[in-house]
């Protein structure tokens, strides 16, 4: 069974521990780029990351998004939430089944 994993820093995540979710609380650029990676390659079916954090990593992110696992979820973090993460779901639908579902395009 696969797991879900966390990363960002502690206090946007640490209240998913609660939910059974292990957390990964990162400090740098280099630390998260190095979680993630290890993240991908292991038990993790879905890894949810802070909007900032991923915007520091889009790089490392891209490399995973063509693949079918694990899937890597934007979610806000407590310095609030940018619209990346609702964008990057919406873009994904898109894909899946051809056309914007929200507004019919």
């Amino acid at each position: 069974m696969y797991r879900i994993a966390v990363i960002g820093d502690y206090d946007s995540i640490y209240g998913f521990a609660t939910l059974g979710l292990d957390t990964f609380s990162v400090d740098t650029y280099e630390e998260a780029a190095r979680r993630l990676h290890r993240l991908t390659s292991g038990k993790y079916g879905i890894i949810y990351i802070t909007e900032k954090l991923a915007a520091q990593l889009k790089h490392e992110i891209d490399k995973y998004r063509e693949q079918v696992m694990p899937a890597i979820i934007l979610i806000p973090g407590v310095s609030g939430n940018t619209g990346k993460g609702i964008e990057e779901v919406k873009k994904s639908v898109e894909q899946a089944v051809g056309s914007d579902i929200l507004f019919g395009n």
